[in-house]
């Protein structure tokens, strides 16, 4: 399965969760050339970098991939419930 799908999966599922909140801003972050502090992806456990590192990768290879707009969408959904 491809990072950004796994990271919408994760969003969808607990979008309170502190990985879930992480890649929300990463997401929103990337679509929008927002700001984003890097330290938060160094904090994370191994394997939770590696995916937001895989989701950093996969977006700038796929720049004008159609399949993100979902993952964007529930980054921001996530992003109005949490406020």
């Amino acid at each position: 399965m491809r990072a950004i799908k796994k990271a919408e999966k994760i969003i969808e599922n607990d979008i309170t969760a502190p990985f879930a909140k992480i890649l929300t801003h990463l997401i929103l972050s990337l679509e929008s050339n927002d700001d984003f502090h890097i330290k938060d992806l160094y904090e994370l456990p191994p394997e939770e970098f590696d995916l937001a590192i895989e989701v950093l990768k996969e977006w700038r290879i796929d720049r004008h991939y159609m399949g993100k707009s979902k993952t964007f969408a529930a980054a921001y959904y996530a992003s109005a419930l949490n406020q």
